[in-house]
């Protein structure tokens, strides 16, 4: 489809979060939106590699977006599934701990979850063992009730349609270019007049924001998730639902766990590796100029932040196989070396950092500019916490 000379409303990205948006705002009647999407489709990127956990809100301080998104946007996508028919496994999520001094984060999680209106309770290993047969663990366990699988392609998938239904323009194979004066963007299609302007632009969110005099103490650095799945008939392959390990409250990241997805394979994953493009999925694909810069940030990051340091010498060696599986083994009551096998299921998640304070950013971030909204740091829940995040970024451009 072609380039429109100018629309109303000008969302860049086609992931999740931009189509989310995008039908939150013809929802509330807002007329003459444009969607641009670098690729020849939607949801390529993080949205349709996400593991499609609906996330119930367990892990985020009360007062963060991830918090006050978490719950409804997880309601509001399973309402969306059962609504049209898309496949959702309501199966929970065990945490479990693997020494006693997890015992107690167990603790912690459990306080954070019911401030923010999750349903959780503590178990011990007898009641594990009835939700979650193969699950182990020290003493207790973090049983969420509420925890979900869906399938993120499908639903990327019926977004588009509906949004095109509802008359929505997407146009795909167009990449921002750069900010024009006069409200107007130039583009690989050319350049296009908006009124206001939304960028959902996922791993290059910060690129696109500092393009518009935004959020420029803040750039985005891609973490590689790799993924291995169990085989059929091996113990493992009888995973109902999601076992998670108690996780580094210090770093955004949940650790490696255990999926059932909604095709009933049961995966592995995801790691954590710093990595060198936005888009590195695998060998040097991915990996331009730009590679130099995220090693320079990523040394700068290895001198000065803890949290990253621990990241950087834990999680690059998960790319041999013998090392994902003793962190996997940790999880479950039999898990053999040959239990899990490669597969090409890979992720990149770009997670924000401020420069001032060389700090890991762990909420999402929206930041104002002129005749402007950025979504940063859209890193997860964000799939869970789309569409109410989509209902809050109407309300921003209500109140603009």
């Amino acid at each position: 489809m072609s380039l429109p000379k100018a629309c109303n409303i000008l969302i860049i990205g086609g992931g999740v979060v931009g189509l989310a948006i995008a039908r939150a705002l013809r929802i509330n009647g807002v007329e003459d939106i444009v969607v641009i999407e670098k690729e020849a489709s939607v949801g390529l990127h993080a949205s349709g590699r996400n593991s499609g956990v609906m996330h119930a809100g367990i892990y985020y301080q009360h007062d963060s977006l991830k918090a006050k998104y978490c719950r409804q946007g997880s309601q509001l996508m399973q309402k969306y599934c059962d609504h049209h028919g898309l496949k959702v496994s309501r199966t929970g999520k065990v945490i479990v701990a693997k020494n006693y001094h997890e015992v107690s984060t167990l603790s912690d999680l459990y306080d954070r979850s019911k401030k923010n209106g999750a349903r959780v309770t503590i178990i011990d290993e007898k009641t594990l063992k009835e939700i979650e047969p193969e699950a182990k663990t020290c003493e207790k366990a973090l049983w969420s009730h509420d925890t979900a699988v869906v399938d993120p392609k499908a639903i990327m998938e019926k977004l588009a349609t509906d949004l095109k239904d509802l008359g929505v323009v997407i146009v795909t194979n167009c990449r921002f270019l750069k900010s024009q004066k006069n409200k107007k963007v130039s583009t690989s299609k050319g350049s296009i007049h908006y009124q206001f302007v939304i960028n959902a632009a996922g791993s290059f969110a910060d690129v696109v924001a500092h393009a518009f005099d935004v959020g420029k103490t803040y750039s985005l650095l891609p973490f590689k998730g790799v993924y291995q799945k169990c085989r059929q008939n091996s113990s493992v392959s009888r995973v109902k639902g999601n076992i998670y390990p108690v996780p580094d409250l210090r770093n955004p990241f949940l650790g490696v766990h255990f999926t059932r997805s909604i095709s009933g394979d049961v995966y592995v994953g995801p790691t954590a590796i710093p990595c060198f493009g936005r888009e590195n999925y695998r060998g040097l694909q991915g990996i331009g100029i730009e590679g130099l810069s995220i090693l320079s940030s990523s040394m700068r990051l290895l001198m000065t932040n803890s949290g990253f340091r621990q990241v950087a010498f834990t999680e690059p060696k998960k790319y041999l196989h013998y090392f994902l599986y003793q962190d996997a083994k940790k999880l479950v009551q039999t898990l053999n070396y040959r239990d899990l096998c490669k597969t090409l299921k890979v992720g990149i998640r770009s997670q924000l950092i401020h420069w001032p304070t060389h700090s890991l950013v762990m909420d999402f971030l929206i930041e104002k500019g002129e005749h402007s909204l950025h979504i940063l740091n859209a890193i997860s829940p964000a799939f869970t916490c789309s569409m109410s995040m989509a209902e809050e970024v109407v309300n921003h451009y209500k109140d603009k």
